[in-house]
């Protein structure tokens, strides 16, 4: 394949980057808002909270920060050992970005991170997205992508996760048309974090096309807490986007933010399973989304080797060819990451 990916330490050829996480956070603070206000001592994992924190996970301050470089280089070390090749971490304005820090965790522990640029919802970031108007939020990444994050050369490769709240605040949908003039100018995926509602999604899609982006550059994530019947992700799939399903390793039912029931990932499969069945092989990718100490594996969770260690055998229990699987977790990433130029 032509092209290149733009890695956080510099360009890599797209055949070397391996199974590939679409959707993760390594170094992050997505505290909700309310909690961050007030005003709480961090919260440590012991075995005595470890299922409090774990069920009720925006309850409890500390949960949501990921700092701690010596503790998150073991555990990049443990999904290079699993098979793990890329990650793709999704950091942005508005939930503490560190591209510094993604580029020495991503030396020591000799994985590939292709971290992301844009704007968060605006519960998280509504200061900057009022303070800037719609072509300099554009200017703006396609400064990260192009230049480097503040002048670091360290260079974001993909756009997003931007975020998008319900209902869709008008400074978002600016932020989102920002994303479009950015994805149009340098290539660039856009990752998009949906709002709740079902309908979420095609509005997404829908204003990215109108401004110009090829639906095959679109990635919508979050799809376990936004659809819950397959028809919604067939619809979905025939806009020719790709469909992301990013909770795997969250087996609760319960979801802190909307009265839902989350699959577990034997139903994630499933819903996948039909996806292909009905020839969308290729509109698909899946990761965990880890943002919470709880979901490392030095907070009792299962880490960022939980696909590659534990996803993947099931999928091939569900008579997932190998080339389907292939295409998931390599082939589809790999389309997404490259950029035109040389490696």
């Amino acid at each position: 394949m032509s092209g290149y990916v733009q890695t956080i330490t510099g360009r890599r050829a797209p055949g070397d980057l391996g199974l590939t996480l679409m959707h993760e956070h390594v170094l992050c603070d997505v505290t909700p808002p309310d909690l961050a206000a007030q005003g709480l001592p961090r919260t440590p994992v012991t075995l005595m909270n470890s299922h409090a924190m774990r069920y009720a996970w925006t309850g409890h301050y500390g949960n949501h920060i990921l700092d701690d470089t010596a503790v998150l280089a073991d555990e990049l070390r443990d999904f290079r050992a699993s098979g793990g090749g890329t990650i793709v971490e999704l950091t942005i304005r508005g939930i503490a970005p560190d591209p510094a820090g993604l580029a020495r965790l991503s030396a020591a522990a000799d994985v590939a991170i292709v971290a992301g640029t844009g704007f968060y919802t605006h519960a998280f970031c509504g200061d900057l997205l009022e303070a800037l108007s719609t072509d300099a939020m554009a200017e703006a990444m396609i400064g990260d992508l192009s230049d480097g994050f503040d002048g670091t050369g360290l260079r974001a490769g993909i756009i997003g996760e931007i975020g998008v709240s319900d209902p869709w605040h008008p400074d978002e949908r600016r932020a989102m048309t920002a994303a479009a003039l950015a994805q149009v100018e340098t290539g660039a995926a856009i990752s998009v974090h949906p709002g709740r509602d079902p309908a979420s999604p095609a509005r997404i899609v829908a204003h990215l096309v109108k401004h110009g982006v090829d639906p095959a550059r679109i990635v919508i994530g979050h799809l376990d807490r936004t659809f819950t019947t397959p028809d919604q992700a067939l619809r979905l799939a025939a806009e020719g986007c790709v469909l992301e399903w990013d909770f795997f390793g969250i087996e609760s039912s319960y979801y802190p933010f909307a009265d839902i029931d989350m699959p577990n990932d034997a139903l994630r499969l499933r819903m996948i399973r039909g996806l292909l069945d009905r020839g969308h092989d290729g509109q698909v990718v899946i990761s965990h989304d880890i943002c919470t100490q709880t979901r490392l594996r030095r907070g009792g969770g299962h880490g960022y080797g939980h696909i590659p260690d534990a996803v993947r055998p099931m999928m091939r229990r569900r008579d997932f060819s190998e080339g389907e699987i292939t295409r998931i977790l390599v082939e589809t990433p790999r389309r997404l990451l490259t950029l035109p130029g040389p490696a």
